[in-house]
């Protein structure tokens, strides 16, 4: 009884200050709050197979290569996992192991890196650099390429040693840098390269 009591008065507290917070000036706020709390709180989830929290979900799936079960990790807002690996079968090694807040938070920081890796690869891919040594000084040639959808390019830069920046042009996306091509437009007076190095 006493338990019973004191919900009835969280539940008479909670609805007398409710017309509080609906006062003139804070109209617009409570739309706000609706807007961004609802998004938040039923999207977490904790179940055997299906986790979802702080904007990751991890769902138990069948290996489609034996019989056994894998776990995929997905990011809130992207298409495809970030992360697919076996997953343990469960006590009677015929059900998955549930999934709880340990395997979880793991399964979080490895696919966090994943991704980690993936962004490194993809800027190191689009943004190069090599030193080289040529006319007796030591240069710094970067090939920095915009993948734009209808006109993508690069732009070919050489910084001298002081890390001045002592030529620049704009070469094809497809552009491979090289030593000997970066030493070759450097010796020819950072003139247009024709095409790109082999």
């Amino acid at each position: 009884m006493p338990q019973q009591q004191s919900i009835a008065a969280l539940n008479a507290l909670s609805a007398s200050e409710a017309p509080e917070a609906s006062l003139p000036h804070a109209t617009p706020e409570p739309t706000e709050t609706q807007d961004s709390v609802p998004a938040d709180e039923p999207t977490a989830i904790r179940q055997d197979r299906l986790w979802h929290d702080n904007g990751w979900t991890a769902r138990v799936i069948k290996n489609e290569d034996d019989d056994g079960w894998a776990v995929e990790m997905l990011k809130d807002g992207e298409p495809e996992p970030a992360l697919v690996g076996p997953w343990t079968m469960g006590r009677d090694k015929k059900n998955p192991k549930p999934l709880d807040q340990t395997a979880f938070n793991t399964l979080v920081k490895t696919a966090t890196e994943v991704l980690q890796r993936h962004a490194q690869q993809a800027h190191a891919a689009l943004h190069k650099r090599i030193t080289v040594f040529a006319l007796e000084r030591e240069w710094d040639i970067r090939l920095d390429i915009t993948p734009d959808e209808y006109e993508p390019y690069a732009v070919l830069t050489a910084l001298d040693e002081l890390g001045e920046e002592v030529a620049q042009v704009r070469v094809r996306p497809d552009f491979r840098l090289t030593n000997a091509g970066a030493s070759n437009w450097i010796k020819d007076e950072f003139r247009q390269p024709e095409r790109s190095e082999d």
